[in-house]
């Protein structure tokens, strides 16, 4: 089978971007996981961290299913929701519409630049839960805010919260890569705590309202951005530390920056997630009938968007080197 894509990112989270709505595959759930699988692996495939299939919504403008590297499914990718929202706008030629997800059905517009020359999205995250068994995290107490997770780690503290897919966020003085590798594997090998795993993030305040995240994403792995984990991180460090409600956050990473905005919404909170989505280039590939072997075709690389985005990245790793993280 033929199957055209984009290979796109929100952060330097990368995708493979099929659009079903354009160009109809009639996948099965098994063709799905294995085609992420296929298609994702660095060594002998594209490459990316997901795959974001766009598809026909009887409830919103289109609808985002996001498999991983490993061929599972997530409830939510916040950086994939931005490269969706873009290619919808752009196919529509709106500025606001609604999407799809697992979870629930989420707006998303084109909103101020985050940065000169980078168009920039705005998705809505949620529904937010602090209730364990949101996650699934197998705990007897109501919530677990700022809480020791022996299981991962002696020395810190976490609080566990689903946006919706699950994360468990501790904030640091300094990110140890190391250190989060090996928290974020003991994290997705205990089903007996996390049945359906977790994401793991570090946390480094920088100043109020800027942070610097870095995730081990469940099914992933050491990732340069979450879109749902800096979501999710926004809103811990505000709860346990000075950000503002209201206010934009600066979040910084290691594939750029975005903002997020925490906001009060009855008894519980939302958070709007501010940043890229960036084509990288669009091609082609032929995948065999069991899909086990592709062929890619010709690139067609979006230069410009990239080159403006890499100044971005450039501003953005300053800053963090100013801060030694």
């Amino acid at each position: 089978m033929e199957i055209p894509f984009i290979k796109c990112h929100g952060s330097g989270n990368d995708f493979i971007l099929i659009d079903e709505i354009k160009n109809p595959l009639s996948l099965n759930e098994k063709q799905r996981r294995d085609i992420s699988r296929l298609l994702c692996d660095r060594e002998n495939g594209i490459g990316s961290d997901g795959i974001l299939f766009v598809q026909p919504s009887d409830n919103a403008e289109a609808r985002m299913r996001m498999f991983n590297s490993d061929g599972t499914e997530a409830e939510m990718c916040g950086n994939g929701l931005r490269c969706v929202a873009r290619h919808m706008i752009d196919a529509l030629g709106e500025k606001e519409i609604a999407i799809e997800t697992k979870e629930a059905v989420l707006d998303v517009s084109q909103v101020k630049e985050i940065f000169p020359g980078v168009d920039t999205f705005a998705v809505a995250i949620e529904p937010i839960s602090f209730a364990p068994s949101s996650l699934p995290m197998n705990v007897k107490d109501k919530e677990a805010i700022d809480v020791s997770i022996p299981e991962l780690s002696t020395n810190r503290t976490f609080t566990a919260l689903s946006v919706p897919n699950p994360h468990v966020v501790s904030i640091v003085d300094h990110i140890d890569q190391r250190e989060l590798k090996i928290a974020g594997q003991k994290a997705n090998a205990i089903p007996e705590l996390f049945p359906r795993g977790v994401n793991v993030s570090f946390v480094k305040v920088m100043d109020t309202n800027k942070i610097f995240v870095q995730t081990y994403e469940r099914g992933v792995g050491l990732t340069n951005a979450c879109g749902t984990a800096m979501s999710a991180s926004s809103l811990v460090s505000t709860i346990l530390g000075p950000n503002e409600v209201g206010v934009p956050i600066v979040v910084m990473n290691k594939g750029g920056l975005v903002n997020c905005v925490v906001e009060k919404k009855d008894e519980g909170f939302r958070i709007q997630l501010r940043g890229n989505g960036t084509n990288v280039y669009e091609s082609k590939v032929t995948v065999n009938s069991e899909c086990t072997e592709f062929e890619q075709h010709d690139k067609h690389f979006f230069t410009d968007e990239n080159e403006k985005y890499e100044k971005l990245k450039e501003y953005a790793s300053s800053q963090v080197r100013s801060e030694s993280i």
